[in-house]
């Protein structure tokens, strides 16, 4: 009997992440407490966001509503990569970076997870960004998921290609 296996990845649904900035910058428009501000949020980039404001409150204000429009659209927070608002010129600028993939260092904690707490019968492998994990046993990997969905790991994961 083949084995049966699933991939560990950290993706991200760009057409969510587009949806909910295009949310903010409709509300951050349209909410009073904004108005005169010179707040916005923009892409920049591929992978980055860049929020401006004529203060570091309102700056923090643009990316609290972002931060709720993410939630909203079942994303997790922790894709975004938040920065610090730093002055330049008379406005601030903060840049949020959406991490995706899973690094090496990230590969090698959960590896180490499935190994230690995992069933026995489990492998985990690192292929590139991603993480196969095998086992005979169908049961196996549905404790597997639900060991690593239990962990409070810094990146988000989702579960793939389950056969």
């Amino acid at each position: 009997m083949a084995d049966s296996s699933f991939d560990v990845v950290s993706k991200i649904d760009r057409q969510e992440v587009d949806n909910a900035l295009n949310q903010t910058v409709k509300e951050v428009g349209h909410r009073f407490d904004f108005k005169g501000t010179g707040a916005g949020i923009a892409w920049s980039g591929q992978d980055n966001i860049e929020i401006k404001a004529n203060s570091e409150e309102r700056a923090n204000a643009v990316l609290d509503v972002f931060k709720e429009k993410i939630i909203k659209r079942g994303l997790s927070l922790k894709v975004l990569d938040a920065g610090e608002p730093k002055l330049s010129g008379k406005e601030y600028h903060l840049v949020v970076g959406l991490k995706e993939g899973i690094d090496q260092e990230h590969a090698k904690k959960i590896s180490k997870i499935i190994r230690d707490e995992g069933p026995k019968g489990v492998k985990a492998q690192i292929q590139g960004e991603e993480l196969r994990v095998s086992s005979k046993k169908k049961d196996e990997l549905q404790d597997v998921i639900v060991l690593l969905k239990g962990k409070d790991l810094d990146i988000a994961l989702q579960f793939t290609n389950y056969r």
